[in-house]
């Protein structure tokens, strides 16, 4: 852990850049405050460099824009509402925003916008304590009050003053203090953490395009487990994505199962650690396909006699529920499409181990797959959770096995691009038809030849058509 002079001292090394001194100087030489704010400062004592540069000043949004005109390559105004001018110069994007001093209702996310004089009181309005930190400028003067960097160094996450004001200000930051424990792996100060779940039902008020920002943000995490456990732990995840806290499914003495819940997490952190194998880091739709996964246990549970348990067809539902959960959400269609379809398919392999697929089924199995072979392939092997050694052994060397094949197959064949030996355009010249359903039925007709028997030849495709369509 660094001390507190070796993190000074990094932020200086870090933040070097002329720009800082620039805009200092032309905000000091008219006659305002500007300091470097929040996420920069944190990342600079973290060793990184931020991707946007934020800043805050005494200047009011007109007099940012009579600033800052002379020199930028582009600027906007959208958050101008709200005090924030955006703008660019060179390779660097920059917000500059007029200090704030908001006052919230508690019954409303919507503040009155008001500005203020005062850095201090400006960084009591912010989320946490490690993004309420700054660096006066042009004099480079390090700013914090309320102990940010000692938070910073401890790996802790606390807001700047009362946690029920902070969360009440805007209960997005509920989320954001489980984001951040995904990404930094910092723990929630306890004081915190109970004011999230004093206030979790406030997340309610917060529109799904924002709930689902923070929440990708969570996943693509450095550590998304310890995230997913605060959304649970403080009661959000009931409120945002309840298929999850819904896994902990009641275990009797008479019927055993597996922690449904403890696997999807584990599920997750070795979906992750498959990635890279794939070309996939930090792939958003792998990594929620695997939080997914068996979201369709709990509807599907079946106390069978004799002790066991049956989740028949929970990859069907899981897949249903997963997409009216993206749906609810606001995901993108094809973000949903290729979840459900994972989800739809990751049991697929299972039998394989037992029984070793003909190359029909490989075909079947790359042809449903589609664009989605590469996650599948990762999700399937992050499925083995199990403790038994020599099972974990068994369907590893298996799943080897059958990517083997599909690499085989794949170069003789073109399996990427696996079509039936004619055309639409063949098949209505040799059967004489115009465009039509009949044209599509004798299409799937002849992929489905290709699948289980592989290429035919168009001369043996077209007698096989021919036969098909004297039979009809």
């Amino acid at each position: 852990m660094q001390t507190v002079a070796e993190a000074l001292a990094n932020l200086e090394k870090t933040i070097d850049s002329p720009l800082f001194a620039k805009l200092g100087e032309l905000f000091k030489d008219a006659g305002h405050e500007l300091a470097l704010v929040g996420g920069p400062v944190r990342d600079a004592f973290l060793g990184r460099k931020a991707p946007d540069l934020d800043f805050t000043t005494t200047a009011t949004p007109d007099e940012i824009l009579a600033i800052i005109k002379p020199i930028v390559d582009a600027h906007w105004d959208i958050g101008r509402d709200f005090g924030t001018i955006g703008a660019r110069l060179g390779n660097d994007q920059i917000e500059i925003t007029t200090y704030r001093a908001d006052k919230y209702d508690r019954d409303s996310r919507k503040p009155e916008v008001a500005f203020g004089k005062d850095l201090t009181e400006d960084l009591l309005r912010r989320d946490f304590t490690v993004n309420a930190m700054a660096l006066r400028l042009p004099e480079r003067t390090f700013v914090d009050p309320f102990n940010g960097l000692r938070d910073l160094m401890d790996g802790v996450i606390r807001t700047p003053g009362k946690p029920e004001d902070s969360f009440s200000d805007d209960p997005l930051r509920m989320m954001r203090g489980a984001r951040f424990a995904s990404q930094l792996e910092f723990e929630i100060e306890p004081e915190t953490f109970d004011a999230m779940r004093a206030m979790a039902g406030r997340i309610e008020i917060i529109s799904a395009e924002r709930i689902q920002a923070e929440f990708v943000k969570l996943m693509l995490g450095k550590n998304p487990r310890l995230g997913l456990e605060a959304l649970v732990d403080s009661g959000l995840a009931a409120l945002v994505l309840p298929e999850l806290p819904a896994l902990k499914l009641e275990i009797d003495e008479h019927h055993h199962h597996k922690d449904v819940y403890e696997h999807t997490l584990t599920v997750v952190e070795q979906a992750i650690d498959y990635e890279k194998d794939y070309g996939l880091e930090a792939d958003f739709v792998l990594r929620f396909a695997a939080l997914m996964h068996d979201v369709g246990k709990p509807a599907t549970r079946k106390l069978e006699p004799g002790g066991g348990v049956s989740f028949y067809h929970h990859d069907l539902v899981g897949a249903k529920l997963a997409k009216k959960r993206m749906q609810a959400l606001r995901f993108d269609n094809d973000s949903i499409k290729a979840v459900a379809l994972l989800i739809e398919l990751h049991l697929r392999f299972f039998g394989y181990s037992d029984q070793a697929w003909t190359d029909s089924a490989i075909r079947r199995y790359v042809r449903d797959a589609g664009d989605q072979l590469l996650r599948l392939h990762a999700l399937t092997r992050a499925d083995v959770t199990t403790r038994n050694k020599r099972k974990a052994d068994r369907l590893s060397h298996a799943y080897d096995d059958l990517e083997q094949r599909i690499a085989v197959i794949a170069e003789q064949e073109q399996l990427d691009a696996m079509r039936p030996d004619l055309s639409g355009e063949d098949i209505m010249r040799i059967l004489d038809l115009k465009p039509s359903r009949v044209v599509g039925e004798a299409y799937n007709y002849l992929l489905e030849l290709r699948i289980e028997e592989g290429p035919l030849g168009p001369d043996e495709a077209e007698k096989r058509l021919l036969a098909w369509w004297s039979a009809r």
